[in-house]
């Protein structure tokens, strides 16, 4: 099955984390012929929003509609101490290492009836907490690597040397407080699954009124993508959505027939053959060519005679960057 994009809800207690997780479930059911394996409790899915597809369903007067579909992963509320067990620490650092992101609930709204665990309103300071923690995690985590290495280092194992290297470096960045973006792409990162290389995006719960400009500036210094969202208040959260797809650089494609019109997620700049592995794994590895069509091309046309016929389908090859949009034939050995 093509890999789901998840996200890791992260939060101290009582800042709308819970809220928000259901609004989540309650969008369950519009993701409900999603073919999906048995979904633990604290899983939510919801459907990326996309006018596009149900253009596309009509146009092929398809059966089935299948949107691309983000899970969102509620974890534990977090407070300080969690890296070495406090709360529920632990469970939620175990929870948030199969995310591909991080979205930070962070609790800008005053409302004295809604007991902060710090006993007052300052996001800056939870923003702190939530950063404080995850790093500490990956340092126990880079640790305990670095340890488990230093044998292979000293029997002359130029790879151990190579990653043993690279994680002295991450130490470093770690006891920083520096985040680990840029090796997010590194093997040894990517095995350690380590927290602070995920994109972060954040959900700051209140109205734009209760925004402080020293938050907002520590948030676009860190090059973060946030969202201000009165979570009482709002039933929509499109906006999320559409932000989690830009911070993870993500766009669509689309295959369309008969049986089904389904929506389908890549990396931007992913070539062909990768985004036939999202259909199914085997046509990469067999992949010949694609037949492609930009959405705003078919849809002009009517249809996919319509567009064959006026010769706007183009035959792509291996190297072709799939674009946003793509109405995609995959042609397979």
């Amino acid at each position: 099955m093509a890999k789901k994009l998840s996200i890791g809800i992260v939060g101290l207690p009582n800042v709308g984390k819970s809220t928000l997780f259901n609004l989540l479930t309650k969008q369950q059911a519009l993701a409900a012929n999603y073919p999906f394996a048995t979904i633990d409790p604290n899983v939510g899915i919801v459907q990326v929003p996309d006018e596009r597809l149900k253009v596309l369903a009509n146009l092929s007067k398809s059966k089935k509609t299948i949107p691309a579909v983000v899970e969102f992963y509620d974890i534990a509320g977090l407070v300080k101490g969690a890296n070495e067990g406090a709360g529920l620490g632990n469970q939620f650092l175990s929870h948030i290492r199969e995310t591909q992101a991080i979205v930070m609930v962070l609790r800008i709204f005053e409302n004295s009836d809604i007991v902060h665990v710090e006993n007052s309103v300052d996001a800056k300071r939870d923003l702190e907490i939530l950063l404080t923690e995850l790093s500490l995690k990956d340092l126990e985590t880079v640790d305990k690597r670095l340890n488990s290495i230093e044998k292979e280092v000293r029997s002359g194992d130029k790879s151990a040397q190579k990653n043993f290297d690279l994680l002295k470096i991450i130490k470093e960045k770690l006891e920083k407080g520096e985040t680990l973006e840029q090796f997010a792409e590194e093997e040894v990162v990517k095995e350690l699954q380590l927290l602070t290389s995920k994109k972060q995006l954040y959900l700051l719960n209140g109205s734009l009124e209760d925004l402080k400009p020293e938050l907002k500036e520590i948030l676009e210094k860190r090059g973060g993508h946030y969202i201000v969202v009165n979570l009482s208040e709002t039933e929509n959260l499109d906006e999320l959505i559409r932000e989690a797809y830009k911070t993870l650089n993500l766009i669509s494609f689309f295959t369309t027939g008969e049986d089904e019109t389904r929506a389908w997620t890549i990396r931007r700049g992913a070539l062909a053959p990768q985004a036939a592995g999202e259909i199914h794994t085997d046509f990469e590895k067999k992949f010949i060519r694609a037949e492609i069509i930009p959405y705003e091309k078919l849809k002009e046309a009517g249809s996919w005679n319509a567009a064959k016929q006026k010769g706007w389908l183009r035959l792509e090859g291996k190297e072709y960057e799939v674009q946003d949009g793509d109405v995609m034939v995959i042609r397979h050995g």
